[in-house]
């Protein structure tokens, strides 16, 4: 359970510095701490005295996943040390002081990590195909070390909860199984969790959270100049379904913590062959049909 106390209000991080005082965003900041703390806590995400190696792509998630997890430490909320780290894929044209330049002025303790993975997928992943599954793998295998390098137990990433629920439906439309991006995972050398504190975050709210704060967002241009990407359609599909029926996404997203084994159709989660009536069981009575929703 995180500790419950609360920090001055009168201080802030740096991160904060130039933070609008609208009663809006004072609420907005009130909901993604308090949306944080509570994925951290019900995924038991904090061992107190690790390190967190924090990922910062420059977009507007890894912003509010930078500035949240700070205002917990700041606050004395979150017992772990923080490093930012920005790998720096060798895009063209990626501009590369914004980051260091922009860390540094607000005191936050970084890496800037350079590797050129951007000319490996370009010259392995055929015309027409997409790039974001080997430009991952590259990028995850580089963050893992460089997490080693520093001492981190756990590599700390952005998504949100629509993250979340896109890769879900990619799964289940593309992949053939039921499975998503989890708020903690162990990677498989058992060495290193993988940890996604937005979880439970909109990613409406990041976007209002880091325009607000006008931090220096920086597109992809890599998997971002490419159309037709299952992701997109995906995505298009969720904010139709959110505009016919506003808040679906959330009813959706709680539906991925509700599982119910038995009544899905994979018997390596659920004990299908001993599901027999117990006749000592059995009564006068006429058996009611179970009503299945």
């Amino acid at each position: 359970m995180l500790d419950e106390r609360e920090g001055n209000e009168t201080e802030i991080h740096p991160l904060f510095h130039g933070a609008p005082s609208s009663t809006e965003f004072r609420k907005l900041r009130k909901r993604l701490v308090r949306d944080t703390r509570a994925a951290i806590d019900d995924y038991g995400m904090i061992r107190e005295g690790d390190r967190w190696l924090v990922c910062l792509s420059g977009g507007k998630d890894s912003y509010t996943l930078l500035a949240v997890l700070h205002e917990l430490k700041w606050r004395g909320l979150l017992p772990v040390d923080l490093l930012a780290c920005n790998l720096d894929q060798g895009q063209p044209g990626f501009p590369a002081t914004v980051l260091p330049e922009f860390l540094t002025k607000r005191e936050v303790a970084h890496r800037i990590e350079y590797q050129d993975t951007y000319s490996i997928v370009k010259d392995k992943v055929p015309t027409g195909r997409t790039y974001c599954a080997l430009c991952s793998r590259l990028r995850r295998g580089n963050l893992y070390r460089i997490a080693r390098e520093e001492g981190c137990s756990a590599v700390v990433l952005g998504h949100h909860r629509d993250d979340i629920l896109e890769t879900f439906f990619m799964n289940l439309f593309h992949g053939g199984r039921l499975a998503t991006m989890p708020p903690k995972l162990l990677n498989e050398e058992g060495d290193l969790n993988l940890l996604r504190p937005l979880a439970y975050i909109a990613e409406s709210d990041c976007d209002r959270f880091a325009r607000a704060m006008n931090y220096p967002i920086i597109p992809c241009d890599l998997c971002g100049s490419q159309e037709g990407l299952q992701r997109v359609q995906v995505k298009k599909l969720l904010d139709e379904w959110e505009t016919r029926s506003p808040g679906r996404r959330q009813v959706m997203f709680r539906a991925l913590m509700n599982i119910r084994p038995s009544h899905l159709l994979d018997p390596k989660l659920f004990d299908f062959d001993s599901l027999f009536p117990d006749p000592s069981n059995s009564s006068d009575f006429p058996a009611v049909p179970d009503q299945e929703h």
